[in-house]
């Protein structure tokens, strides 16, 4: 077992697990796995998300957004409210 560190935040009534991802903890296909095991209320952590804060060649990062049921999504507005908090 590993420890990942993670900060959880909450954005207009939803909560979200961030995890630095510039050193990549996770490969691509443990990614919606992770996000559905540790996303499960009452058992686990518990969000509405998980975020992925990865390195990017255009900007300072880029993030990966999976919805509890491990599904990517492009964008959510509630958890870029908490990312432009992040102290990272």
């Amino acid at each position: 077992m590993v420890k990942i560190p993670f900060t959880k935040m909450s954005g207009s009534g939803n909560d979200f697990i961030f995890i630095d991802h510039r050193k990549p903890i996770l490969t691509e296909d443990q990614m919606k796995e992770f996000a559905r095991k540790v996303c499960r209320r009452r058992v686990s952590v518990g969000a509405d998300g998980l975020v992925l804060v990865e390195r990017s060649g255009k900007a300072d990062l880029k993030w990966r957004f999976f919805n509890a049921d491990g599904s990517e999504a492009e964008m959510c507005g509630n958890a870029g409210r908490c990312l432009g908090r992040l102290p990272i």
